[in-house]
C-alpha cells in the first residue's frame, strides 16, 4: 500500500510538472522576469505556511541565524532562479520542445557532473549513455545551426542545483523555504518599482492575471511535496524512471496544444538522445534488480 502511494504520489508530482507550459501560458502577456518575482515571493508564503502548519518555523529560524547556510542557499536559490526564469522564458516564447530537451539530457549532465565534481566513478554503459547523448546534441546543434542553448542552460543549471543540493541535509520543502526567504528581498523590491511603475499586471490587469500571479506559489510547492514524499515510499530507481513523465509530457503539449514545430530531422536528434536515456535506465533498474535478487538470496542462505 506504502509503495501505491508513492507511486500515484511521484506520478501526480510528474504530471504536475509536464503540464506547467500550460499554467505559464496563461501568463504569456506578462514578462518572464515579473512571473519570476511573483514566484518567488509566493513560493515563499506557501511554504513558510506549510512549515508553520507543521511547527517547523524554528528549524527555518535556526538557518537564517547561520550565515554560511544562507550564502549557500542564496547561491543554490540564485541558480534556481536563472533555471525558472530561462524556462519560463522559452515556454513564453514558444520553446516547450528545446526546454523538453534540457529536462531529457538533465539527468546525464548530473552523471558527468558528479564525475567531475564528486570524483564518482560511471560505469561503461554509462559512458555509453553520456556519448549517446552528446552526439544527438551535436546533431540538434548542426540542424539548428547554433547550439541549443535553452536545452543546455536549463539541463546544467538544474545539474547545478541538484549537486549543490546533493551535498546538503536541508529537507526539500525547508531549503525551497530558506533559498525564497534570502531572494524575497530583491524580488519584492522589484515587484514593489515595477508595480508602482505601473508596469505590473498584478491588480492592475485582469483578475485572471492576478489570481494566476497568486497561485505560482502552490504551482511550484504542490508537485515539490508529491515528489519528496514519494521519494520516502518508493525506490530511488522507480523514481529515476517516472521523472521523465514530466519532459515528456512538456513534448506532446508544445507539439499538440502549442503546435510547435517538430519535423523528422529534430525527431531524429531526439531519437538519438531518448536512446541514450533508454540505454541508461535499462542499465541502471537490472543493476538495483540485480542488487536486490542478491540481498535476498544471502539473506535466505543464512
Amino acid at each position: 500500500m506504502s509503495f501505491n502511494r508513492g507511486v500515484v504520489a511521484a506520478t501526480s508530482s510528474f504530471t504536475m510538472w509536464g503540464l506547467l507550459p500550460i499554467y505559464w501560458k496563461q501568463l504569456d502577456a506578462v514578462p518572464a522576469y515579473e512571473i519570476l518575482g511573483h514566484r518567488m515571493v509566493w513560493a515563499f508564503v506557501v511554504t513558510l505556511s506549510l512549515l508553520a502548519f507543521m511547527g517547523k518555523t524554528g528549524e527555518l529560524r535556526a538557518l537564517l541565524l547561520q550565515r554560511k547556510q544562507c550564502l549557500y542557499f542564496f547561491l543554490t536559490g540564485s541558480i534556481l532562479a536563472v533555471n525558472w526564469f530561462i524556462y519560463i522564458w522559452a515556454v513564453n516564447a514558444g520553446y516547450i520542445i528545446e526546454a523538453s530537451l534540457g529536462y531529457f539530457i538533465n539527468p546525464l549532465v548530473s552523471v558527468c557532473f558528479g564525475v567531475i565534481f564528486l570524483k564518482e566513478k560511471i560505469r561503461k554503459v554509462q559512458w555509453i549513455s553520456v556519448f549517446l547523448a552528446f552526439l544527438g546534441v551535436c546533431y540538434l546543434t548542426w540542424l539548428y545551426g547554433e547550439f541549443p542553448w535553452i536545452a543546455i542552460s536549463l539541463a546544467s543549471t538544474f545539474a547545478c542545483y541538484s549537486l549543490l543540493r546533493k551535498v546538503t541535509i536541508v529537507p526539500a520543502l525547508e531549503g525551497l523555504c530558506l533559498e525564497t526567504s534570502i531572494l524575497l528581498i530583491p524580488a519584492l523590491a522589484f515587484l514593489f518599482f515595477w508595480e508602482s511603475s505601473g508596469k505590473g499586471a498584478f491588480l492592475h490587469s485582469s483578475p485572471l492575471y492576478t489570481l494566476l500571479l497568486a497561485g505560482t506559489g502552490i504551482a511550484t510547492t504542490a508537485p515539490l511535496l508529491c515528489f519528496c514524499y514519494a521519494a520516502q515510499k518508493i525506490p530511488l530507481y522507480v523514481v529515476g524512471l517516472l521523472q521523465y513523465l514530466a519532459p515528456t509530457i512538456n513534448l506532446l503539449v508544445g507539439i499538440f496544444l502549442y503546435n510547435e514545430s517538430f519535423p523528422v530531422e529534430k525527431m531524429v536528434g531526439f531519437a538519438i538522445i531518448w536512446l541514450a536515456l533508454g540505454v541508461f535506465i535499462v542499465e541502471g533498474i537490472s543493476r538495483q534488480l540485480r542488487s536486490r535478487y542478491l540481498k535476498i538470496q544471502l539473506r535466505n542462505s543464512r
